[in-house]
């Protein structure tokens, strides 16, 4: 199957790809600088897909789109840079998949539509964990693309140009990067900012190839992420501490604060990856 993947260069988009290719299919992915390291096991091409010209060109005769490429987070730009790019790199994107008559579009979405974790005011958190029916409310420029992001998906699956998955992800983490980012986050004291909550990059880059390959018919949006926290405390604990008025679910242990009985159902994922494995620095 021929794949078009957009960020292929960076943390998330390069484990999708390496995967992708893994899995026996042809891809070409596109970013705006070539893949770090050794040379790519991909076919890559540089490129601005916020030029609609050249999404167009170069989103074309895929079978498939998994559209990773954004600005990542909302700190270190303008609001309004981080906004308008994505929102034009999403649109563009889209449009190219519409009209190459892509098959399945997998969107690299966040678990910041729910507001997480670069709000203003801390979101009303009504119940935890959270499942994919939960209300969204994103309030940063970073969350409220990804969430709009969704619904230019939601609007190309309404007039019939492709079934479609949005995966919403927490922080994407490695065996290599965990200790630097999230060492620092447990000691800040910021940590129920982003619900305690990652992802391993090879179980995000599994759940893109499921996504692929599920017997979805129109939209659906999957919460995925490890299975445990990134804290060596209790997550009922840490939610009853956090989030004092929110309805409590089951948290037995150090479990996730998502529900991911949807990705389960939906996609057959189930996370592999806990940074509790991962080699001691």
């Amino acid at each position: 199957m021929r794949i078009v993947i957009t960020g292929s260069s960076g943390l998330l988009g390069r484990h999708v790809a390496a995967a992708t290719v893994a899995a026996g299919h042809d891809v070409l992915g596109i970013d705006t600088v070539p893949p770090p390291g050794a040379e790519a096991g991909w076919r890559h091409i540089s490129a601005d897909l916020t030029d609609l010209g050249v999404a167009l060109q170069l989103v074309r005769d895929a079978d498939a789109v998994f559209h990773i490429a954004a600005i990542p987070r909302p700190t270190g730009r303008a609001a309004a840079e981080v906004f308008q790019t994505n929102m034009a790199l999403a649109y563009n994107v889209i449009e190219g998949a519409a009209l190459s008559g892509a098959r399945r579009f997998v969107y690299a979405s966040s678990f910041s539509v729910f507001g997480y974790p670069f709000f203003t005011r801390w979101p009303e958190q009504q119940y935890l964990p959270i499942d994919d029916v939960h209300p969204t409310g994103p309030q940063d420029a970073y969350g409220l693309s990804k969430w709009l992001g969704e619904e230019m998906v939601q609007s190309a699956v309404r007039r019939g140009a492709f079934s479609a998955v949005s995966l919403r992800m927490p922080w994407v983490q490695t065996p290599e990067s965990f200790a630097g980012q999230i060492g620092p986050r447990r000691a800040s004291g910021d940590a129920g900012r982003d619900l305690w909550s990652y992802i391993d990059a090879r179980d995000a880059a599994d759940a893109f190839l499921l996504a692929l390959e599920a017997p979805v018919e129109g939209h659906a949006r999957v919460m995925i992420s490890a299975a445990d926290s990134y804290m060596d405390v209790p997550t009922a604990e840490l939610a009853a501490r956090h989030f004092p008025n929110a309805k409590l679910g089951a948290l037995p242990g150090f479990a996730s604060t998502f529900d991911l009985d949807n990705a389960r159902k939906t996609l057959g994922y189930e996370p592999r990856h806990s940074w509790r494995d991962y080699p001691k620095a």
